[in-house]
């Protein structure tokens, strides 16, 4: 009998390409949508629209289930998050104490929460899984007391299924938001060089981050769910430190644009100006390979937007 697999959120970013890589013979996939009229309905998925912030719903969707991954999330780019911090708070937390709830009376056998980097303090060092000492960045007090908080909630269901939190790099690819408001970092700039002639670059390019393809995210949380564990948190990220320059300038050279063309304002708001990540941790416990360099992985979401998003526009 197959595995019943529920991607909460399977109609957004990181949801989307887990359906479309989830082994077909191994797991019967159930997934969730919100509002969205039209998204990319993976094939041999069972979609169920609500609202997960009403408890009958969560309860409805996770009967019979066995592994739950929860990437529904209320998200956006530095500007929302600037101006306003609880934009990510409640919504965020009702979801996540609705779902683990249902899961648990329904007996699922394994949760999977998507967390965040945001919960680790400042550091020029790349942030471990012990790292987290309640000290944030000040921009991301808000968002990142709310994935701590949901990641205590996990902890306290740990005697009730086997919990799994990852928390990412930044990930990036298909399926991700491009609208200007929303738009995380790659898909903005993305954006902008498709768009315009002249590219404004918020804050000073030299931010440090480390970007993921969401390929090889997917990849990583569909292995993780072979492992024995009974309560693991995981940094899931590329290991390496890239500079947003670094990105800009190979972007640069795709779009054929000079120096003249770019122009950086630093009156933009801005986030954490250096974020690294160590994995050793995940590399300890599978095997850990990355298919995708960080110019591969722009190449194919440029080539992903080119042909699905600006024609259309109906990938949200």
């Amino acid at each position: 009998m197959k595995n019943k697999i529920l991607i909460v959120g399977g109609s957004g970013f990181i949801g989307t390409n887990i359906l479309k890589k989830i082994n077909k013979n191994k797991y019967q996939s159930f997934a969730t949508t919100f509002k969205n009229k039209k998204f990319y309905k993976v094939k041999n998925v069972k979609y169920y629209r609500g609202n997960l912030k009403n408890i009958n719903f969560c309860k409805k969707i996770t009967k019979k289930i066995d592994t739950v991954i929860m990437c529904a999330a209320v998200s956006s780019g530095a500007m929302v998050m600037q101006q306003n911090p609880m934009f990510h708070v409640d919504d965020n937390v009702l979801m996540n104490l609705n779902i683990l709830k249902a899961s648990s009376e329904n007996k699922v056998k394994k949760f999977v929460f998507i967390s965040s980097n945001t919960v680790y303090p400042i550091s020029t060092k790349a942030m471990n899984e012990n790292n987290v000492n309640y000290s944030l960045f000040d921009k991301y007090f808000n968002v990142g007391w709310m994935k701590i908080f949901s990641e205590k909630i996990c902890q306290m269901y740990q005697n009730k299924m086997k919990i799994l939190i990852i928390r990412p790099g930044n990930i990036y690819g298909p399926h991700d938001k491009f609208d200007p408001v929303k738009s995380k970092v790659v898909p903005s700039l993305i954006r902008k060089f498709e768009k315009k002639n002249k590219i404004e670059i918020w804050g000073d390019g030299k931010d440090i981050k480390d970007f993921i393809y969401v390929e090889d995210f997917v990849q990583i949380i569909l292995k993780l769910l072979n492992l024995p564990f009974n309560f693991l948190t995981l940094n899931v990220a590329s290991g390496k430190s890239i500079s947003l320059k670094k990105i800009i300038n190979f972007m640069m050279k795709i779009y054929k644009k000079n120096k003249k063309d770019i122009r950086y304002n630093l009156n933009k708001p801005t986030m954490l100006p250096i974020r690294k990540i160590n994995v050793d941790k995940v590399k300890k416990l599978i095997k850990y390979k990355l298919n995708f360099t960080l110019e591969k992985g722009i190449l194919k979401t440029i080539d992903w937007y080119k042909q699905n998003y600006i024609k259309n526009e109906k990938y949200r």
